[in-house]
């Protein structure tokens, strides 16, 4: 019974359960020249943590990194190689498992 209570659950709900250790640099970075040629912006809908948005005055990509799953969707996705993406710092990002 718990699984289809679980399998019911939104995705915003799911990730608000994820815990995050936040670093104070990104560790997600933006060719905003690159995204501007870009006319999917498979990143704003790829992400499952939309972590990717455009700014609707200014028209660029915003990135909100701290919400990142560390999954790499967004560097595969993207077709014009513009997302410049490594590992937070040590002992930063997303906490999957509590040791």
């Amino acid at each position: 019974m718990f699984e289809n209570e679980e399998n019911k659950k939104s995705i915003q709900d799911k990730l608000a359960t994820i815990k995050y250790n936040c670093d104070d640099k990104a560790h997600l970075v933006v060719n905003q020249k690159k995204c501007e040629l870009c006319k999917e912006k498979t990143c704003t809908f790829i992400c499952p943590a939309n972590v990717y948005s455009v700014d609707k005055d200014t028209q660029e990509i915003v990135v909100q990194y701290e919400n990142c799953l560390e999954c790499g969707a967004c560097r595969i996705a993207c077709t014009k190689n513009s997302i410049e993406w490594k590992y937070p710092s040590s002992g930063c990002g997303v906490i999957y498992k509590n040791s």
